[in-house]
């Protein structure tokens, strides 16, 4: 029987569907908010239909955070290889700013991604084609550790922290209290320091954009001193 005249037709539900809402909800929510269920709920389907594009949670979060990665622009062909790092480095820090959600994600992962390896590949290939030795890219890529991708869990950072157990961080310098300002001066003193963000995760007068382009540049800097001089950590 032909299709009645008005009668609106259901966008067919795909992977690509599924995982584009997968963010979205996590954008909005948090991804610890994210189930299965809600997701199904949010597509308009029952639970049991994503599991024909979708093997479980786990399978949904990989996929999610690759989508996240897809999103940090490759490098720039023939450009000076520090120039190349440190802009891919900043366009992925761009990719989690939008999606607050993925650097937890990425940590709470027990193996990376094929994205997350294709995009750390591709890395490590921008610095050997920049002429630094295999042993000195190894010992960079431990040294960007977490910030290769876009992140760094902050000294002052207790947001990261939350509904995760382990250690507590140092507190907030700026919230320190008077009488604990004057058991531990050079913290106080550094927390007025500068003037920027309200809004910081390392605390009130913090730029988190400044402070992460800060210790990268200090990074790139000192690998591109260490290549200068042919270094090598043999007999180190």
């Amino acid at each position: 029987m032909a299709e009645q005249a008005g009668t609106p037709r259901r966008t067919p539900l795909s992977r690509d569907r599924v995982l584009r809402t997968a963010v979205a909800l996590a954008d909005t929510a948090g991804i610890e908010s994210l189930s299965m269920r809600n997701l199904a709920q949010e597509l308009g389907v029952v639970p049991m239909a994503l599991y024909k594009h979708l093997a479980n949670k786990d399978e949904l979060l990989d996929a999610m955070i690759d989508m996240v990665v897809g999103e940090i622009d490759p490098p720039t062909p023939d450009a000076d290889w520090k120039q190349s790092v440190r802009g891919g480095i900043l366009s992925a820090r761009a990719a989690l700013r939008r999606h607050p959600w993925a650097a937890l994600a990425i940590e709470s992962r027990n193996m990376a991604t094929p994205a997350i390896l294709g995009y750390l590949d591709s890395v490590v290939a921008t610095l050997r084609s920049g002429g630094l030795s295999a042993d000195l890219a190894h010992h960079v890529m431990h040294a960007l550790g977490s910030r290769v991708l876009g992140f760094s869990q902050e000294l002052f950072d207790t947001a990261r922290d939350a509904g995760r157990s382990g250690p507590a961080t140092v507190p907030q310098p700026a919230a320190l209290p008077p009488e604990v300002a004057a058991r531990f001066p050079h913290l106080a003193a550094i927390a007025t320091a500068a003037s920027h963000d309200d809004a910081s995760v390392v605390g009130s007068g913090c730029d988190d954009q400044f402070e992460f382009e800060f210790a990268l540049d200090l990074l790139l800097d000192g690998i591109e001193r260490l290549q200068q001089q042919g270094w090598t950590s043999v007999h180190r």
